[in-house]
């Protein structure tokens, strides 16, 4: 998409022509860049400049926002900006609105400079190579800083390589986890509280700095990387379902936080406005998801992780060597924690041949869990956390978003028939 362009005309209806508030906001990103860039103090791009091609991240909150990252060409005067159609009033923040019509309002768009981010303002701090090195360098040298994950206005991970400096170079790699102040002093808590428990985890890093929390990078790979040789098949599921059951009782006085199928209605909003076309069968399949809710045992409410799924599970030599990302442990469901296994492990294959052992992979943790909880509820809420992952497929790319979002929608239908044929 080009400067001015405001997006394909289909982006602004839904299924049944009616104008799609969301659709709108997406579409206002974009066309309120130039003004922002001259606000912020920047050179409007000339020519052609594609910010669709160059849109590096999007946070969608159906209802609540959307947030961009664009890449800005050369002499911008910055490299990154920063979009978001929440309503942001801090210094620093320029705001304008696009698509103002006779009939509408518009579109309020609010932008800052990257990595100025409002809402978490430790992130240009992280980001600050010199004060990452003076301050996590330990004598060594900081050689790599590099942002792995970032949801504009809410959180970012950096993850910081250092080498030593003598003849034998050794390299050590902690993260920066970035949030809101009060976000990062609750994770630093969850943290404490599985110290010297039987559940592993990163041991954090001082110094204390408000809105960062430094940790030291887990040992081994990511569930979806040690599953690819043999479909894991020399993983045993029940240790899963184990480290689950060790989350200490502790983790019952902390702040509850609904597991993903409790948003399923938002998280359709999601991906109808990645997949206008297919408004029909999304609202389907989330009828039917929520009738297998509503008729199935959830059981009892237990310490649970919230987040419990691949990239968070490290494995070494076979076994359980890391769980990351403790943001959401609290109050919750076993079922909803292996929902959470299941679903991302469905999807996987939708990223890629390298990752097809995913499918055999399902089969032999589902064959383990539908033995500890309720079938019906375990593939209602699978397809419940699929379907949370469609609208995340804009994030991989212009030329392939679309066909893995495509094939997501497939998987949630596939996961509730599962459900279907529990009931």
């Amino acid at each position: 998409m080009t400067a001015g362009e405001s997006g394909p005309a289909h982006a602004f209806t839904d299924a049944a022509g009616i104008i799609d508030a969301d659709a709108r906001e997406l579409a206002a990103l974009p066309a309120a860049i130039p003004e922002l860039v001259r606000r912020l103090g920047g050179r409007v791009p000339t020519g052609n400049w594609d910010y669709e091609a160059n849109r590096l991240r999007i946070q969608h909150r159906p209802g609540a926002g959307i947030s961009a990252m664009y890449r800005m060409p050369a002499g911008t005067g910055f490299n990154e900006l920063g979009v978001s159609t929440e309503e942001i009033t801090v210094p620093g923040v320029a705001a304008t609105r696009v698509l103002a019509t006779h009939r509408a309002p518009g579109v309020v768009v609010s932008g800052w400079i990257h990595p100025r981010d409002p809402r978490l303002p430790a992130l240009a701090r992280a980001a600050d190579r010199a004060f990452v090195q003076e301050t996590w360098g330990e004598g060594d040298l900081l050689t790599k800083l590099k942002t792995v994950a970032y949801r504009p206005l809410r959180r970012a991970v950096l993850r910081a390589t250092f080498t030593t400096r003598g003849p034998l170079r050794i390299d050590r790699t902690i993260y920066l986890k970035v949030g809101r102040p009060p976000a990062i002093e609750a994770l630093n808590l969850r943290h404490r509280l599985l110290a010297g428990t039987p559940v592993p985890v990163p041991p954090v890093l001082g110094p204390e700095i408000a809105g960062i929390l430094a940790l030291e990078a887990g040992r081994g790979e990511s569930l979806s990387a040690a599953i690819r040789p043999h479909a894991g098949a020399d993983l045993d599921p029940r240790d899963f379902i184990s480290l689950l059951e060790a989350l200490p009782g502790s983790a019952m006085a902390l702040k509850p936080r609904g597991a993903w199928s409790d948003s399923t209605r938002r998280y359709q909003q999601a991906a109808t406005l990645a997949l206008p076309h297919r408004a029909e069968r999304i609202e389907e399949l989330t009828g039917r998801i929520e009738a297998h809710l509503a008729a199935s045992d959830r059981g009892e409410q237990v310490p649970a992780h919230g987040d419990f799924y691949d990239a968070n599970i490290l494995l070494h030599g076979g076994k359980i060597s890391a769980l990351l990302d403790l943001d959401s442990l609290g109050p919750g469901y076993l079922v909803d924690d292996l929902a959470c296994l299941l679903g991302h492990l469905a999807i996987l294959p939708t990223l890629g041949e390298k990752n097809d052992g995913a499918g055999a992979a399902l089969e032999r943790f589902a064959a383990v869990f539908e033995r500890c909880v309720d079938p019906r509820a375990l593939w209602a809420r699978s397809a419940a956390v699929a379907l949370t992952l469609i609208a995340g497929s804009r994030g991989l790319g212009e030329e392939r978003w679309l066909q893995v979002a495509e094939a997501r929608l497939r998987v949630v239908g596939a996961l509730v028939r599962r459900a279907d044929s529990r009931a």
